[in-house]
């Protein structure tokens, strides 16, 4: 069937009654006739050519073809309110920096990348940050939802996603934990961590490989007694005393002061790199050239002190 075009509108009376249950419900938190709304949304199904909403008990839920056009609709209007905050900050002089955090890098690492942005002398920067997975955060990138992802790894070759990586800079890991596990295993390190309490991050982490490979290397059968998506989540642990954890050299003096470990050991060879993810080859957004301005004129402010 040849459809009419798409009104906004009327996808938008879609969207709330969506989220809403019901087409009463919706009519009220938007001021609107029952009759009215229902008017639109049968509009809606005439232009697309299919229903996106059926009756389960007293609640309307999307058909599989309405489920199809909640995601876009998601986007589209999420899309707008950015838009509207975006406008109203213009008006205040503030630019708005929208950034993903990969839940594998380290917080302390993130807020050092983002502390330039608060140095800008030109115009204040409003930071809004989300936290997710990295595919997650890549997705949303491409669809103009974040400006830039903070993570600690590249993207892969071959993704049909137009994303570009951009190397901030590596750092050297040392080994850290609370005092009573320091002081038990920093004698004859690495050796020592035979059978020892980790830390370690999950093997969908771009370290966590190049850990195992070190520990294979130095014949070290350690005990992983916990495995953690989120870094924070995994330092949390250190600081109470369940294993002792990886983390940069760079974070040294942090994590000392945070979280109250010691340092274990080094390990120079074991390095963990940081990347920005832009949509662009070249990046544009003046809070991210910052953030590249700072890290290139002390090429590791974040990374490792050797």
């Amino acid at each position: 069937m040849k459809t009419t075009g798409l009104n906004l509108r009327h996808l938008y009376f879609f969207w709330v009654v969506a989220k809403e249950g019901g087409v009463t419900r919706a009519a009220e938190r938007l001021g609107l006739a029952v009759q009215t709304i229902s008017a639109q949304l049968a509009l809606l199904d005439q232009a697309v050519g299919k229903s996106l909403l059926q009756p389960q008990g007293r609640r309307l839920v999307p058909t599989e073809a309405g489920r199809l056009a909640l995601g876009y609709a998601d986007q589209i209007f999420l899309l707008g309110e950015q838009m509207q905050e975006a406008l109203n900050e213009n008006d205040t002089g503030k630019m708005r920096l929208t950034v993903g955090i990969s839940d594998s890098l380290p917080k302390l690492i993130a807020y050092r990348l983002l502390a330039a942005t608060q140095a800008m002398p030109q115009q204040q920067v409003k930071l809004v940050c989300y936290e997710d997975e990295f595919e997650a955060l890549l997705a949303d990138l491409a669809l103009h939802k974040l400006d830039v992802v903070l993570t600690d790894r590249e993207v892969r070759a071959g993704t049909s996603l137009r994303v570009f990586s951009h190397l901030l800079g590596e750092s050297a890991m040392q080994l850290f934990g609370a005092p009573a596990l320091t002081e038990r295993y920093r004698d004859d390190f690495p050796a020592s961590l035979n059978g020892a309490p980790l830390l370690l991050p999950t093997r969908n982490n771009a370290l966590r490989a190049r850990i195992d490979e070190w520990l294979v290397k130095r014949g070290v059968l350690a005990d992983v007694v916990g495995e953690f998506e989120d870094n924070a989540m995994l330092n949390t642990f250190g600081r109470n005393g369940l294993g002792m954890f990886f983390a940069p050299a760079a974070l040294a003096s942090d994590i000392r002061e945070q979280f109250g470990a010691e340092l274990v050991g080094d390990a120079p060879e074991l390095r963990e790199q940081f990347y920005a993810i832009s949509a662009e080859r070249k990046i544009k957004h003046p809070a991210v050239e910052a953030i590249l301005a700072a890290v290139h004129k002390e090429p590791f402010a974040i990374a490792s002190h050797e």
